[in-house]
């Protein structure tokens, strides 16, 4: 169970990496004027949206499997591991969120400035230290 868990973390480490920077290259596209640059950002934004997607499949897939091992027989009726899956499915959400911003700008849909895509690029930063904490922490 110790290597389920421990490539569970690398997969979530991967995970956000990509989520940091993605919205990074959001908030430089969106302040590019030229036709050259906007290409040079769809495809950067494409091929690490689609290289981070598998690491969030197997975040979720290796953090079902340490649930159905022993988490949630063990920690069923403990409040952290609800609020923590909450998070994960805010983090879900926001990845896709992500896709759609994605896919505005390729299609040129994207009516949003660069100081709305640095507030949201703080978005995954809050949801990782509310998850690292009420993963070891577990306050609740």
């Amino acid at each position: 169970m110790v290597w389920v868990k421990a490539f569970h973390v690398i997969f979530m480490v991967s995970w956000f990496a990509g989520l940091f920077y993605l919205p990074r290259l959001f908030v430089y596209h969106a302040m590019t004027e030229d036709a050259a640059g906007n290409e040079r950002f769809r495809v950067m934004e494409r091929k690490l949206f689609f290289f981070i997607t598998p690491w969030a499949i197997l975040t979720i897939l290796f953090g079902l499997w340490m649930l159905w091992d022993y988490a949630w027989a063990l920690y069923s009726n403990q409040g952290w591991l609800h609020a923590k899956l909450f998070l994960v499915l805010l983090l879900i959400a926001y990845h896709i969120y992500c896709y759609k911003l994605m896919r505005d700008f390729q299609f040129e849909r994207n009516r949003k400035g660069h100081v709305f895509y640095r507030w949201v690029n703080e978005a995954p930063v809050l949801l990782l230290f509310a998850i690292v904490i009420l993963a070891i922490v577990k306050p609740l």
